[in-house]
């Protein structure tokens, strides 16, 4: 994906806010590396959320049309079952494109500043120059 050459080079618009939120990113991840989708159960411990929490974030989800979710039975027992959508797949790939470049022009200010011989900033934050 290519960046757009606006004045804000580091808006990164592509980062889309239903998926740039913790538990909604483990969860994209999960049911990227099970394509064929994963039950309730399965998704709630790969990603260490409650009942409550794991249904709030895939009504999110289902909601911005990232996953679909399908409600059935595994013999008498009720099973939820959840997979990306095929938009949401390439959604999830776009949004990890601009992540991509958001650590590259991280990683490039640390390797200019080292180039430029700079002090690191101390440990927990920036600091600051006195007038």
């Amino acid at each position: 994906m290519a960046r757009s050459q606006t004045k804000a080079p580091f808006a990164y618009e592509g980062l889309d806010r239903a998926i740039h939120e913790k538990a909604r990113l483990g969860l994209l991840t999960s049911l990227m590396v099970h394509p064929r989708g994963l039950a309730f159960g399965d998704l709630k411990h790969l990603c260490g959320l409650t009942d409550g929490n794991l249904s709030r974030h895939l009504q999110v989800l289902q909601d911005a049309g990232l996953v679909e979710i399908v409600k059935g039975y595994a013999g008498n027992r009720p099973q939820t079952q959840c997979r990306l959508t095929a938009a949401g797949r390439q959604r999830f790939l776009d949004y990890l494109a601009v992540l991509e470049q958001v650590v590259r022009d991280a990683a490039a200010a640390e390797h200019q500043r080292v180039d430029a011989g700079q002090e690191a900033p101390p440990p927990g934050g920036l600091r600051l120059r006195p007038a």
